[in-house]
């Protein structure tokens, strides 16, 4: 097994910007390619618990764990080929740097004070796998997953066309998910150029408040502002739950006792939960990214060049009740500000974070609490100003500097006047026109009202319109 060094290549600084983007494809495979994937994954598994099982034997003879990439990639050189399946020796590798990264990451997490970062010490049955440019081949919608020697070529086949050319892609990643299996492929992709005078203009900043109703409020320059609506995902969110809890009360008579091994109509049963998860949250993450795409969309029509994001994470560590709790959980915040990140890095625009405590309770004219609304409008008590709760709080949070805290000296706030309003999330059930879920029946499909009918005059007939006789012979109401 031979182990190799990556050279970064020196890149040229007259060369175009550019940035790492990863695209979720799934896969169309056999039986028997499918076999082989998942042989792949289980391999990579083998060699996680492998290395669990060194440090533990280190760790009760008191010497040092192996952490670092490079002694990890000299004890696999040991272990020999085929010791992990038809698992190569540059897939092999990867999962030894994921494992190093992870170590590493809670070991500067400890340092920074965070007690509760733990290091990897559980076993996993399916770890991805990841292969570096040159080490697997494209032909248009194939792939060849690389192999050990001496095993047979891995075909497979992706369910849509490559998102990025060929030339840019730099890596895939094989993962399951759901029970369906993916390749993550990042691309080396270009940042966006713009004419002279179109360009992202550093000196227009805005401000934006990541929140649940609204997963995007922008306030930008000129009195410009943006509303990206996201009940749809919150209701997608509310019917998974509700067909979860309905499939599990359905079910639970025939969930086997603790150490009682399952029938095949409950593997169906899991099987099916899986799938159902997978779609959810492909739905969830495809809404997520269209309400970052109108936002940046948004920012470049308006030339506005610095984007500051309120950092509400904190709110995570406070223990709010057991249904709030999983609300904030299906908020998925640090997901939200990193889709947006990665976006308008790509277009050109720099983001910063900033604190966002106080910005949607305190008045912009006046400076003073308010107390929270029942609605989305903030009304100050004290003053005459009245205006979208979630648009004041993102054109605070445009007057503050990253680093500093809510006490930040701030220039006046311009609440926008001119709000442009969009919809995240077109593709999810029920979020038509109709706003009604698909999946649930509808009351008034059971009895409408319909449109009013006008009263009957006085004199006692009816303004309905008569019934048709098929049978002139006979009166109406005569069988």
């Amino acid at each position: 097994m031979v182990l190799g060094v990556v050279v970064p290549r020196r890149r040229d600084p007259a060369a175009p910007r550019v940035v790492h983007r990863t695209a979720r494809v799934a896969l169309r495979v056999t039986s028997g390619q499918r076999r082989r994937c998942f042989g792949l994954l289980r391999s990579a598994g083998d060699v996680w618990a492998c290395v669990l099982e060194v440090n533990g034997w280190r760790r009760r003879r008191r010497d040092a764990p192996l952490t670092s990439y490079q002694e990890l990639c000299r004890e696999l050189a040991v272990s020999g080929p085929g010791t992990f399946g038809e698992l190569d020796s540059t897939g092999a590798r990867s999962v030894l740097r994921r494992f190093s990264d992870a170590w590493f990451a809670a070991a500067k997490r400890r340092k920074d004070g965070d007690v509760s970062a733990g290091f990897p010490r559980r076993r996993r049955g399916l770890v991805p796998v990841r292969w570096y440019h040159g080490t697997f081949t494209l032909d248009g919608r194939r792939v060849r997953v690389p192999c050990a020697r001496g095993a047979a070529p891995l075909w497979v086949r992706l369910a849509r066309e490559l998102p990025y050319p060929v030339e840019q892609v730099r890596s895939v990643t094989l993962l399951c998910e759901g029970g369906r299996l993916y390749l993550d492929i990042t691309a080396e992709v270009p940042v966006a150029t713009y004419p002279a005078g179109e360009e992202p203009d550093p000196a227009r900043v805005a401000g934006v408040d990541v929140g649940i109703i609204h997963p995007y409020a922008v306030a930008g320059p000129d009195g410009a502002g943006l509303l990206v609506s996201g009940r749809a995902i919150r209701a997608e969110h509310r019917m998974h739950l509700a067909d979860t809890k309905a499939r599990c009360r359905a079910v639970a008579r025939r969930a086997p006792k603790p150490g009682q091994r399952g029938s095949r109509r409950w593997r169906q049963y899991r099987r099916r939960a899986r799938l159902v998860e997978g779609r959810h949250g492909r739905r969830v993450r495809q809404a997520q990214h269209e309400a970052a795409r109108q936002v940046v969309s948004w920012a470049v029509r308006q030339r506005v060049g610095v984007l500051r994001v309120g950092d509400s994470r904190g709110v995570l560590d406070l223990p709010a009740g057991r249904r709030h709790n999983l609300r904030l959980r299906q908020w998925q915040i640090g997901r939200l500000m990193q889709i947006l990140t990665d976006k308008a890095v790509l277009a050109g625009i720099t983001v910063h974070l900033v604190d966002e405590r106080g910005t949607s309770s305190t008045c912009p004219a006046c400076r003073r609490r308010v107390p929270k609304p029942r609605g989305r409008t903030l009304t100050c008590p004290h003053c005459t100003f009245a205006g979208h709760r979630d648009l004041v709080a993102a054109a605070t949070i445009a007057t503050r500097t990253p680093g500093g805290g809510p006490t930040t000296p701030t220039p006046p706030v311009v609440v926008p006047g001119v709000v442009t309003h969009r919809r995240a999330g077109r593709h999810l059930p029920g979020a038509g026109q109709s706003r009604r879920d698909p999946r649930r029946p509808s009351r008034a499909a059971r009895g409408s009202v319909g449109p009013r009918r006008p009263a009957p005059p006085p004199g006692g007939e009816s303004l309905a319109q008569q019934a048709r006789i098929h049978n002139p012979h006979r009166t109406p109401g005569e069988r």
